[in-house]
C-alpha cells in the first residue's frame, strides 16, 4: 500500500496524481486547493474531495482535506501523510498528534469514512479483544501504520503522570540535539 508520510508532509505533483488515478476522476486545480468530484449513480452517490496543501491554520500552517457530500461536510486539519489501496480503490488520510490518529477516507465509489481521536495503541493490538463499535476503526487505521512515525504509542495517561512522560521528553530531546 503506497503512501507518504513525513514529519513536515507536502503534497507533491507526483501525489495528487496518483490520488487521482486511484480514486479514476481527473483533479482540478482552483487557486489553493485541487479537488476531485466523484459520482456513483447507481448508488446514489455524490462527493467532492479538496486537498489545501500547506495553508494556514490557525498560527501553524499544515494540510487540509475537505470532503463535501450531499449530506455532509468533513475535514481532517493537519494531514500528515496518506495510504493508498488499489485493492479497494481508496484513500487513507491520516493525521496524528500526540498518540492519538484521526483518519479520512474517500473511495472511489463515492463513499467516505471518518475515524477521530482514536489511540494509536490500538492499531497494532489484538483487533479480536476490541468491541465491535471500536475495531472498525482499529482496522481502517491499521493501514497507515506503516507511514507513521515510529516510536511509543502511548496509551491513556493519569494527569498526574503526563507532566511527567512531558519532562521526560523534554530530557530525551534534549540529550538527542
Amino acid at each position: 500500500m503506497p503512501g507518504r508520510a513525513l514529519p513536515d508532509f507536502e503534497f507533491k505533483d507526483s501525489d495528487i496524481k496518483k490520488i487521482g488515478q486511484i480514486l479514476g476522476v481527473p483533479v482540478k486545480h482552483r487557486g489553493s486547493n485541487f479537488r476531485y468530484e466523484l459520482e456513483n449513480k447507481s448508488l446514489g452517490r455524490k462527493l467532492a474531495l479538496e486537498i489545501y496543501p500547506n495553508i494556514s491554520i490557525g498560527q501553524r500552517r499544515g494540510n487540509l482535506i475537505s470532503v463535501y457530500t450531499p449530506t455532509a461536510h468533513l475535514q481532517l486539519h493537519f494531514c500528515t501523510g496518506y495510504v493508498v489501496s488499489k485493492l479497494l480503490g481508496e484513500i487513507t488520510f491520516v493525521a496524528e498528534s500526540e498518540g492519538k490518529l484521526s483518519g479520512l477516507t474517500v473511495e472511489r465509489e463515492g463513499g467516505s469514512s471518518l475515524y477521530a481521536n482514536v489511540d494509536r495503541s490500538i492499531l497494532s493490538g489484538d483487533f479480536t479483544a476490541l468491541g465491535p463499535e471500536v475495531m472498525l476503526s482499529g482496522i481502517a487505521l491499521s493501514l497507515t501504520e506503516n507511514i507513521l512515525p515510529q516510536g511509543p504509542t502511548p496509551g491513556p495517561v493519569a494527569k498526574g503522570d503526563r507532566k511527567k512522560q512531558q519532562k521526560s521528553g523534554r530530557k530525551q530531546q534534549n540529550k538527542i540535539g
